[in-house]
């Protein structure tokens, strides 16, 4: 049947563009974590990718608002916008009360979250390449499988470096400072999770 008014597929160019907006963000955090030096350049730098984050995302509800028939519901559309500009914020969040609250050096659990976000990141980030195409795609569930999985292991992650710092580290502010940053980084993981679970309700809307 053909449409009277085609729907505008640039939604998904604009998902694609964000999504690796996110993955340079979490290799920038990788980068930071295992590198931790010209630390003032690199918080700048993923200050800078969140802020584009920001643009992409902020493009896509203005093109949302003015666009009569979209190729998702409206409410996924904005729904996946939002998750996915969380998890660059989340990263963004990090790096800055690491730097606010004058992180010596990151924790080997730090480098292993951090890791773990990239790697949910780039899952992530191929879902999303493929959802213009959900309907041929063999690949999409495998990807928010993934996510969720790796989700699960950022929760113990999180957990298990948190019942380290209570047991090893003696000085009080210390302990307040680093359970929050693996908080925001566990929490990374969180929304590329929230992200898996709206592409997962879309797809299956829609076959």
């Amino acid at each position: 049947m053909i449409r009277l008014i085609p729907r505008d597929e640039k939604f998904f160019d604009l998902f694609e563009e964000q999504a690796q907006n996110v993955v340079e963000g979490a290799k920038a955090l990788v980068d930071l974590m295992t590198d931790y030096t010209n630390l003032e350049q690199k918080t700048l730098n993923i200050s800078r990718i969140e802020h584009n984050g920001d643009e992409i995302a902020h493009t896509i509800i203005e093109k949302l608002n003015k666009t009569f028939i979209t190729p998702m519901d409206r409410e996924d559309i904005h729904e996946l916008t939002s998750a996915l500009d969380d998890i660059i914020d989340f990263v963004d969040a990090t790096v800055e009360r690491m730097s606010l609250y004058k992180i010596k050096a990151p924790t080997e659990d730090a480098v292993h979250l951090a890791h773990l976000i990239l790697r949910s990141a780039e899952e992530v980030c191929q879902a999303v390449t493929e959802l213009n195409n959900f309907r041929k795609s063999s690949q999409l569930k495998k990807h928010w499988i993934e996510i969720h999985r790796l989700e699960n292991e950022g929760d113990r992650a999180s957990r298990a470096a948190i019942a380290r710092l209570f047991e090893c580290e003696k000085d009080a502010i210390e302990v307040i400072k680093w359970k929050e940053v693996y908080e925001y980084l566990e929490t990374a993981t969180d929304k590329c999770e929230d992200a898996a679970n709206i592409i997962e309700g879309a797809v299956l809307k829609n076959t």
